[in-house]
């Protein structure tokens, strides 16, 4: 970005965070300006992929990663035959979270400890990053305050829940890899109809729609400012769908060397290796 900034004579800012602080409309005039720039300068500043490393759009979140719960219908059942939910549909958003340090980038390792886990599981889930502050926001506005979508794989470990307190299976480190990009928010103008799946060493373990969410993001955004005050950069992981390998007969755990890729329509696609610690 800062190199862009150079060729084009605008100040732009040195990381995602800074770049929400200033705004949705910001996103405007940079794309203005990419429509501005020769493609010849772009050349001088281009970089093939295979020769980057993508770190997360957000490495360092200011706060916790906001998880929701049993958000698709299927996935409520399959969590009630193996899980200890009830198997009934949630009346309000079920609302959990993951620290900063579980986020990681696509391409880099999620650490498995098998002292605290023989039950690695998998959830692809679309994220949602807040672009402003809000506070009893209306349903029908919610969509005003998101800045963009990214990808998130909600790394589980089943077998550390602690008397229905879900953080100790939800928040070990690398638990949240994230991207590959953030996609900004008139790059998906319906963000309740995108296809999310996700394979496992290469087969395919769930597939399905955002239109199937429980509570949609507007849903979601009303509910959350409610409850506490939505701010720049929150981050949202909307819930995964059925398919995780807990819900499996039999079971199915990640292990040591398994490779994981998560993809959501519009988005892209996180490929994480499992690497025992």
């Amino acid at each position: 970005m800062e190199d862009f900034g150079e060729i084009s004579n605008f100040p732009l800012p040195n990381d995602m965070l800074e770049l929400i602080d200033l705004g949705f409309e910001i996103i405007e005039e940079i794309t203005e300006l990419i429509r501005e720039t020769p493609e010849k300068d772009f050349e001088e500043i281009s970089y093939e992929l295979s020769e980057i490393q993508l770190v997360a759009p957000i490495p360092k979140p200011r706060k916790n990663i906001i998880g929701i719960g049993l958000n698709y219908t299927e996935h409520v059942a399959e969590s009630a035959r193996t899980l200890d939910t009830t198997g009934k549909l949630p009346q309000k958003p079920i609302i959990f979270s993951k620290p900063p340090t579980t986020v990681t980038g696509t391409n880099t390792n999620i650490l498995l400890n098998p002292k605290l886990t023989q039950q690695l599981d998998w959830e692809v889930e679309l994220a949602v990053i807040i672009g402003k502050k809000g506070k009893y926001v209306p349903k029908a506005d919610a969509l005003d305050y998101v800045f963009g979508y990214t990808v998130i794989n909600d790394i589980s470990a089943r077998d550390c829940r602690r008397e229905g307190q879900w953080i100790v299976s939800k928040g070990q480190d690398t638990f949240a890899p994230m991207g590959p990009y953030l996609v900004t928010k008139d790059e998906l103008p319906n963000p309740h109809n995108l296809n999310l799946s996700l394979k496992l060493n290469g087969v395919e373990k769930q597939n399905s729609n955002t239109k199937f969410l429980l509570f949609n993001i507007n849903d979601l955004i009303e509910d959350l400012s409610t409850v506490f005050t939505l701010e720049p950069s929150d981050i949202i992981a909307t819930g995964t769908p059925s398919g995780v390998g807990a819900g499996r007969t039999p079971q199915e755990w990640m292990w040591n060397g398994d490779v994981v890729e998560a993809t959501v329509e519009g988005i892209g696609t996180i490929v994480n290796t499992v690497k025992e610690i």
